[in-house]
């Protein structure tokens, strides 16, 4: 497998990785009980943690039917489940912080995470609410925090009416969708035609939410 190198980042000039504190993010509320939480640039030195998990994490392609043929999937993912040792001491201590702010509204911990590399532009995610499991009928939250060069996430009332929500994420930003977000409204990374150079999203979930 090629692995991808990120060109230095004029944002994030430092090898020294590291979280800042959480209490710059900002909430915009999406409709009735949605909402999204973002803090740029959470996560000081994302471009050195970015080469790491890009050479390190075990990365696997996938091929999955649609349309009645079986098709590439656009990213290659990794999956860490509950209690399984992730692959940087900072995710762990990412998934810790974030477990720890949200206690009392989420109700418990964040235990899982999910990893996609984008490698440029034609990598992509479609449509979708993280709806497999609890999230089809609770509240939750997913938290994304964002490695290597910014792509835009997009969000979309359910079902693809009203207006779209454009958020660019990279450089170590953390966002976090809440409340019933994953079952009223849609996200996705749209490809791109501009030059996009790899990123890699690490998305924290609580057990039983995927």
């Amino acid at each position: 497998m090629t692995t991808h190198h990120l060109q230095g980042s004029l944002f994030d000039q430092t090898d020294e990785v590291r979280l800042g504190p959480l209490d710059g993010l900002r909430r915009t509320r999406l409709g009735p009980g949605a909402w999204i939480d973002l803090l740029p640039g959470w996560l000081s030195g994302a471009d050195a943690l970015f080469e790491r998990l890009a050479a390190e994490v075990p990365w696997r392609a996938e091929r999955r039917e649609m349309y009645e043929r079986v098709v590439d999937v656009p990213r290659l993912l990794a999956f860490y489940g509950a209690g399984d040792a992730l692959p940087h001491p900072l995710l762990a201590e990412a998934r810790d912080a974030l477990s720890a702010h949200y206690a009392e509204e989420l109700g418990e911990p964040f235990t899982t995470a999910g990893l996609c590399h984008y490698r440029d532009g034609r990598d992509s995610v479609a449509w979708h609410g993280d709806r497999i499991g609890r999230g089809a009928r609770q509240d939750t939250m997913v938290a994304i925090l964002s490695v290597g060069a910014p792509r835009d996430l997009l969000l979309r009332p359910a079902g693809g009416g009203g207006e779209t929500v454009r958020r660019p994420l990279g450089h170590g930003d953390l966002i976090v969708m809440g409340g019933s977000c994953q079952r009223t409204w849609e996200h996705c990374i749209p490809k791109s035609t501009r030059a996009a150079g790899p990123r890699i999203s690490v998305q924290f979930r609580p057990h039983g939410v995927r």
